[in-house]
């Protein structure tokens, strides 16, 4: 990264905080922050940037805000000092930041508060005060913060980072028609068979040969989904359905990467700058496009009384709210919601699946239990929901997948509706709240070997299924998952059909390493595995 003033001479290290704004240009290039390269280097040299450059705009405000901010935040969660400009960036491996946050709650307690920039962040930890939060204090904690990369990629739309009355309104009318269109019904379950038919045959096209397995789950489980939001199914290479799990699989990964935590500190900064965020805003307005495209399709042959799937459901209540375009049910919001349902239907599912299967070839003796279980209760018969209450083995494994596999571990940000007095610290209105997922998954107070795979913590000692109180991979409260049912059936029907006709192992000579992959999720590592046909 070059820092110039106007005779184009490089300031190197100079104190360029006596520069004027006006004398600073940048030129954007060699940064690599996105690439990870020598990221401490450029780290470095992004800090002394921002620094110079929000210093000598920030200073003279900096004695009123001082005095806001102290009146504002007067009986705040503690934590660590912050730094001007950055706040507390230098504590966090911006690579890893659960970890990092996991770390000060040893120190801070299970409430505390972290800065990021100017922006104050309260963390939530441990299951006992993450569902305080969410569960006992529902309502409270159901708003979502402002966060620039966010905020420009889904502009207030759709369920997942729409706020106010408008969440209200797209949450209802997602959970009531994904339950028309089947979730949790034997209407879906039997586009599960369909769909597990022609995964098997997929994986038996192999012929025991080692292959890398993500874009075949993603297709998979991206056709469930798609049936409910198209009513179609895509062939596992057709161009479309590749390039839209492109798409989605690139933005969730570098969505979590330093330059998107960055870019929602300093957003008027890092827009003049190449990165990571430019590519997420890229994908997502690709991703608009065929939305619109699809929708335009399907207004064009609307009938009423045939609602063929959610896009048409839409459609319909769109008619219904006419002649004031400006309310719920735009095209905005249907955009923005197809997308919202098509990535998170796709990716944690599928996610989960690639997690169960890399751990069954890591444990062996744990796949052949659970395939034993499947001949005993299933047979050579179609695996349905109704077995899973006669399968407890099998049950407690598809559990301790999803909480060891921990696939959203920071959770989505929370904010509070309103002020409150939470665990004796006073959080205003508007508090962005981070309820650490990953801390009640792992919460040692609840599992008794939190950081190992151990089915057993679903298990009593005579074998029979336990629920677990802090098992909340799907969050909890009212920002809860709109697709837990689905997810749920999802992952019973898929895991017991793959392990009821085929045995998966390394291919020889591979270790297996089962540390997650970094991005906005912790999908596993990239591996080749071998599905063995079973007679």
């Amino acid at each position: 990264m070059g820092l110039y003033n106007n005779n184009n001479t490089i300031e190197g290290d100079l104190p360029l905080v006596a520069l004027k704004p006006s004398q600073i240009r940048l030129r954007a290039f060699d940064f690599g922050v996105c690439s990870g390269q020598n990221f401490g280097r450029r780290w470095s040299k992004l800090v002394k940037l921002l620094h110079c450059i929000l210093t000598v705009d920030a200073y003279p405000k900096r004695k009123q805000a001082s005095w806001n901010i102290k009146s504002k935040y007067w009986n705040f969660p503690p934590g660590p000092k912050a730094l001007p400009i950055i706040g507390n960036i230098h504590h966090l491996d911006l690579k890893r930041p659960n970890k990092s946050l996991i770390q000060l709650s040893e120190k801070y307690g299970s409430v505390f508060s972290i800065q990021i920039g100017s922006d104050k962040r309260v963390v939530l930890c441990g299951y006992e005060t993450v569902k305080d939060a969410l569960i006992n204090h529902a309502d409270e904690f159901a708003g979502r913060p402002r966060m620039a990369l966010f905020d420009e990629l889904f502009l207030g739309h759709g369920v997942v980072f729409s706020r106010d009355e408008n969440w209200k309104v797209m949450r209802r009318f997602t959970l009531s028609t994904l339950r028309d269109f089947g979730m949790g019904k034997k209407t879906i379950e039997n586009k599960i068979y369909e769909e597990n038919d022609s995964l098997t045959q997929k994986l038996q096209s192999y012929n025991g040969k080692p292959f890398e397995n993500t874009r075949v789950m993603n297709a998979a489980v991206a056709n469930i989904i798609v049936s409910i939001l198209l009513d179609r199914r895509f062939e596992y290479d057709d161009p479309t359905i590749l390039r839209l799990m492109h798409l989605v699989n690139e933005n969730i990964r570098l969505l979590g990467s330093p330059m998107a935590l960055l870019y929602n500190v300093f957003p008027s900064v890092l827009q003049w700058l190449p990165g990571s965020h430019k590519t997420v805003i890229k994908n997502i307005e690709e991703l608009r496009s065929f939305v619109r495209e699809t929708f335009t399709a399907h207004r064009n042959h609307l009938d009423i009384n045939n609602q063929r799937n959610f896009i048409d459901a839409f459609l319909v209540k769109q008619k219904e709210e006419k002649p004031d375009p400006e309310l719920y049910f735009n095209d905005k919001n249907l955009t923005t919601l197809v997308i919202d349902l098509f990535a998170a239907g796709m990716e944690t599912t599928s996610t989960t699946l690639r997690w169960g299967l890399l751990l069954m070839m890591k444990y062996p003796d744990i796949q052949i239990k659970v395939q034993n279980e499947i001949e005993k209760v299933i047979g050579l018969a179609q695996p349905q929901t109704e077995h899973r209450k006669e399968m407890p083995y099998t049950d407690a494994v598809i559990h301790e997948i999803q909480r060891f596999g921990d696939i959203v571990p920071g959770n989505l940000p929370h904010a509070t509706t309103q002020d409150i007095t939470f665990k004796g610290y006073f959080l205003p209105k508007g508090t962005h709240v981070i309820p650490l997922l990953t801390s009640v998954l792992k919460d040692k107070a609840h599992f008794d070997k939190p950081e190992e795979f151990y089915p057993q913590h679903f298990l009593d000692s005579e074998g029979n299924f336990v629920k677990r109180e802090a098992f909340i991979p799907f969050s909890a409260g009212r920002r809860s998952c709109v697709g837990e049912n689905l997810a749920k059936m999802e992952l019973f029907l898929f895991f017991t059909r793959l392990l009821q006709n085929f045995t998966f192992k390394a291919p020889p000579g591979e270790e297996l390493d089962i540390t997650p992959a970094l991005g906005f999720t912790s999908p596993p590592k990239a591996y080749n595995m071998c599905a063995i046909p079973r007679n």
